[in-house]
């Protein structure tokens, strides 16, 4: 086991896994915060609407979001060619997408979480600041973060190991190519139908250590 631990094998998909994940942790955490906090005070028609679009990759099958992500962001796609023109490069099929992917699948956890942090109290507390003079980023650094910071992290952290364990619209969007878009679930799914359970089980339990430490992370915050 010592041995299989120091090979390329095992260890690629783990650091593609981690630079993927912080990347798109990364995304998540910055576009979920304001947006959950632009949500948290917004009043509009429709309102519902958009939260609920928000909210949708937490519900569908990631088959389903990697379909999609292949029809917006594909070669094939207005969007595509000009994101392909920008970079100089395709997305799909790079660790580009995997990332792409892991942010679309996280996102709602971490909306979800900063949206209720940025509620109730912090509101209140909000408006008392901007009455004693302070402006509008003095009031989201110094008064609606530090107010909120309980529920944003527990959303990050839970962002992140959504992100870690990626799968499906990853396997559909980036595919499954060694050192370049094989994440470790989908380093799992390739071992198993390889036979390789031993190499499967090292990359399960490391899953679900990381996951555990994670989630462990999210309780004592509470």
């Amino acid at each position: 086991m010592t041995a299989l631990l120091s090979t390329e094998t095992f260890w690629m998909p783990v650091w593609l896994s981690v630079k993927v994940t912080f990347c798109a942790g990364l995304l998540v955490i910055i576009a979920g915060t304001f947006v959950g906090r632009l949500m948290a005070h917004a009043k509009f028609k429709g309102r519902a609407i958009v939260e609920t679009i928000l909210m949708l990759p937490i519900v569908l099958p990631p088959t389903v979001i990697g379909f999609l992500l292949i029809t917006l962001l594909g070669r094939n796609s207005m969007l595509g060619i000009g994101l392909e023109w920008v970079l100089q490069k395709q997305v799909i099929f790079t660790w580009l997408a995997a990332v792409v992917a892991a942010t679309v699948v996280a996102f709602p956890l971490m909306y979800h979480a900063a949206k209720i942090g940025f509620q109730g109290d912090v509101q209140a507390a909000e408006e008392a600041a901007r009455i004693d003079g302070a402006g509008r980023w003095q009031v989201f650094w110094y008064v609606s973060i530090p107010l909120a910071k309980r529920a944003l992290l527990s959303g990050a952290i839970l962002a992140f190991a959504r992100a870690l364990g990626e799968f499906g619209a990853t396997f559909m969007f980036a595919g499954n190519i060694p050192g370049k878009t094989q994440t470790i679930p989908t380093a799992i799914y390739i071992a198993l139908e390889a036979g390789e359970v031993q190499l499967a089980w090292l990359w399960v339990v490391l899953l679900i250590g990381l996951s555990f430490l994670m989630l462990w992370m999210v309780r004592k915050n509470d």
